[in-house]
């Protein structure tokens, strides 16, 4: 699997022609935005503002999945009603938070720490396709995401995560992790995961370091096609939350996919990006963190229509790994750390501003 507050104005929706769509959306007192748009831009594209989602927005823009994590995490996901009843999702006038139970002691045959996963109503796609759905579905050639956030989800054992996939046709459907790490360990890693014969290139144009070049799951463990963002460790974990977060920015198109990210007291961070702006132009900002050419992967037919998940679980495959628990510098065994410390996961939350879509 695996933002920062903007400066718009409230409730205003632009409604181009065209099924074409994009999204910002704020996390931990921030946004984050999403951007789709039909037709080729190389090197970048200019896209305009269509849409805001702001504060209870949130709840009829995405669906809790109180489902069994696939990560086979120490975590039980809730659903919507149980959410909000156990306050581990709130929303204010600007604001969405979303976070783990902090209180309760689990004994180790009960169920897991209750968190929340969510996953957006709207999909996003590279290619002209049709999706029957019974939400809204969108059918474009390129987009972008990108969002500000100020807070994420910290501490030994939690594994938090801002990634897109078809959940109905995984892998053949493909899933890009925008921000994923565990156990506090930094930085952010921004990751790709196919069906077969998708790779990408040991080097490329990009800040950030490549740890992997071939994205097929059924590879090297299911590892991916992974960049490090090297370029900046507070791009994660407690590093992140201790600048006050920062904006990471996501385009997909049929030629690439592209990550960056700014710290929030960036000077030099594109002001169309991390303010909210009507208009944006990728062009203008630079080479990005991670980079995913089409050089060894025919990413049109690799990715489908994906919908954006948010989710906080626990140990599970990658942070409950003993191996890399334990080089963690975290205590104990996971599993037994995350049942008995409760309020070592205060700071295991998310929190957004808004979505703004463009296209």
């Amino acid at each position: 699997m695996v933002g920062l507050n903007t400066e718009m104005g409230e409730g205003i929706v632009f409604s181009p022609p065209g099924p074409i769509f994009t999204m910002k959306f704020d996390t931990i007192r921030g946004s984050l935005t999403l951007v789709s748009l039909a037709g080729y831009a190389l090197a970048g594209a200019v896209y305009t503002l269509n849409e805001r989602i702001v504060g209870e927005d949130f709840y009829s823009s995405f669906n809790f999945e109180a489902i069994p994590d696939p990560t086979n995490g120490r975590v039980t996901y809730v659903d919507q009603a149980t959410a909000q009843m156990l306050n581990l999702t709130y929303a204010t006038s600007n604001t969405f938070i979303m976070r783990a139970d902090d209180t309760t002691v689990l004994t180790s045959s009960g169920p897991g720490r209750n968190s929340v996963r969510i996953r957006s109503n709207n999909q996003y796609t590279q290619h002209v396709v049709v999706y029957v759905i019974p939400h809204r579905y969108l059918t474009d050639s390129w987009f972008s995401i990108s969002f500000d956030m100020q807070h994420m989800p910290e501490g030994c054992g939690t594994w938090p995560a801002v990634w897109e996939t078809n959940e109905s046709n995984w892998p053949a459907g493909g899933e890009v992790d925008i921000v994923e790490g565990v156990n506090n360990v930094e930085p952010n890693q921004s990751t790709l995961h196919t069906s077969p014969n998708c790779s990408m290139p040991a080097s490329t144009t990009q800040l950030g370091t490549t740890v992997g070049t071939n994205c097929d799951t059924a590879a090297n463990g299911n590892a991916g096609c992974g960049v490090q963002l090297t370029e900046d460790y507070n791009s994660f974990g407690p590093g992140f939350n201790s600048i006050d977060g920062g904006w990471y920015a996501m385009e997909r198109t049929n030629d690439y996919i592209n990550v960056w990210f700014w710290e929030r007291y960036d000077k030099f961070a594109p002001f169309d990006a991390t303010t909210g702006a009507w208009i944006i132009d990728t062009s203008l900002w630079g080479t990005p963190a991670a980079n995913f050419p089409n050089t060894d992967c025919d990413l049109a037919s690799h990715f489908d229509a994906n919908n954006i998940i948010i989710n906080l679980t626990f140990c599970g495959d990658w942070a409950g790994n003993s191996a890399v628990y334990s080089a963690s510098g975290c205590p104990s065994d996971c599993v037994s750390y995350v049942d008995n410390n409760p309020t070592a996961f205060t700071n295991a939350y998310f929190e957004f501003s808004s979505i703004n879509v463009y296209t």
